[in-house]
């Protein structure tokens, strides 16, 4: 029997309003992670996904490529079959203004400023893309934490994901692990890739607490960039898309001489 939850078994459908609840702030307290329910109307996230669709048809850069990650399931190469499989376009925020609008958003600022304080800024160099798994050669992402990748004089960002479409079990939608965002690891539970390593006996412990984030269109998670999480393939005929952009709050800068502090940042207006 799996021990994989249900999202759904874990969360109290929560409707949109401009803030998080009180009982919503504390789950992403505890958990690192919160969802809210049709947050995005269907005509944004409609054009969102023309727009994805049109650039996937002829990939505009800069583009993240499944064989450029060299994940589980990726193609070995460009050259091989499925090579020019996207898995990301990157620079989200500079390929239509629809992106630029939804992160101004009052009800998403808003509750940004709930978890950061005001005001809130939006590094580019870091998430900042669309999301696409695509049937037959998407790949495995997994379990890790994105600050480990990233350079901030604090590991406190958060991360915001709007689903496109159905995101399932079955095409790969993302997984988490409650409360990993208030702890400490030490370096040999991660193998070389800085992924947590699945054969240490304290990490099934903390793999088997996992829970599938299902969304649908509209559906926004919201995670700390301390919680843990991964992404199975697409196991379906469609493809998958989903928009991610990161925060931060305004006294929490990236490290010089960092990949962190290789872009320009976007300061959100105050609501």
């Amino acid at each position: 029997m799996s021990t994989q939850m249900s999202v759904t078994e874990k969360l109290t459908e929560s409707l949109c309003t401009d803030r998080f609840s009180a009982e919503e702030l504390h789950q992403f307290q505890q958990d690192g992670f919160v969802i809210v329910r049709r947050m995005a109307e269907a005509q944004l996230t409609d054009t969102m996904l023309e727009v994805a669709q049109a650039q996937l048809t002829a990939p505009v850069p800069p583009v993240e490529y499944e064989a450029d990650v060299h994940y589980p399931g990726s193609p070995e190469s460009r050259q091989a079959a499925g090579g020019e499989t996207v898995r990301r376009l990157l620079q989200a925020h500079a390929r239509h203004p629809v992106f630029t609008q939804w992160v101004c958003r009052p009800e998403l600022v808003g509750r940004l400023q709930q978890l950061l304080g005001t005001p809130v800024v939006m590094p580019l160099a870091h998430h900042n893309c669309i999301m696409t798994k695509q049937p037959c050669y998407s790949s495995q992402t997994l379990w890790h934490q994105d600050i480990r990748f990233w350079s901030f004089e604090r590991p406190d960002l958060v991360s915001v994901w709007l689903a496109l479409g159905t995101e399932s079990v079955e095409n790969g939608c993302l997984s988490v692990i409650p409360g990993t965002h208030r702890l400490q690891f030490a370096a040999d539970w991660f193998d070389a890739g800085t992924f947590l390593d699945p054969e240490q006996p304290q990490n099934r412990e903390l793999i088997a607490k996992r829970v599938a984030v299902e969304l649908s269109p509209g559906d926004v998670l919201f995670f700390h960039s301390r919680t843990f999480h991964a992404a199975g393939s697409n196991q379906t005929e469609g493809s998958k898309f989903s928009v991610v952009f990161t925060f931060r709050s305004v006294d929490n800068s990236p490290l010089p001489a960092t990949r962190s502090a290789s872009l320009p940042e976007m300061r959100l207006p105050a609501v």
